[in-house]
């Protein structure tokens, strides 16, 4: 794993400290992150499938990309590194909201994100790294809900935790 330093924060989003990426998961630090949920024009969500060599959440399903802004680098240029990166598109985002979560894992990490939510429009097609995402598919959103009551265990903890926000901020956006 790469020795990203991730951005340790308080509550409020104001930056402490900074911290490589497996130690902040192993201490379950309060750190930034950012989600991404791109749709398409028949308002399907683009999920990933995350690669099996992913040290949590191997082989879950979860939402288009997600991951860190480092040190020195804006939230802005992360979203375009990452979304780049994992899933191989480019696309603009646009804020939406923001979230706290605390999950820990079966393997002893800890998940403790405030969650920078983004959504993009494209109907381009992923060309995902496979060292990142093992599969893609377009659901729309009232599937989405279905599968995860269904099989909640083949989705991300934080799909789960987000989705009725992220389902809450699409239907006001498609209202406008």
């Amino acid at each position: 794993m790469k020795q990203d330093l991730l951005i340790i924060v308080d509550k409020k989003d104001k930056e402490l400290c900074t911290w490589d990426k497996l130690s902040v998961h192993k201490s379950g630090l309060l750190h930034r992150a950012f989600s991404i949920f791109i749709f398409n024009s028949k308002d399907e969500l683009l999920l990933q499938q995350r690669a099996d060599e992913k040290y949590h959440s191997a082989g879950l399903w979860s939402n288009t990309c997600c991951s860190h802004p480092i040190k020195n680098e804006n939230i802005s240029d992360s979203i375009i590194r990452r979304l780049h990166r994992e899933i191989g598109m480019k696309c603009e985002t646009e804020f939406q909201f923001k979230f706290i979560y605390k999950y820990q894992f079966e393997n002893g990490l800890t998940e403790h994100e405030l969650d920078h939510v983004y959504f993009g429009k494209s109907d381009d097609l992923p060309k995902p790294d496979p060292g990142e995402v093992k599969d893609w598919k377009y659901i729309s959103l009232p599937n989405l809900e279905k599968e995860i009551v269904l099989h909640p265990e083949i989705f991300s903890a934080w799909l789960q935790i987000c989705l009725p926000e992220v389902i809450a901020h699409f239907k006001n956006q498609s209202q406008q």
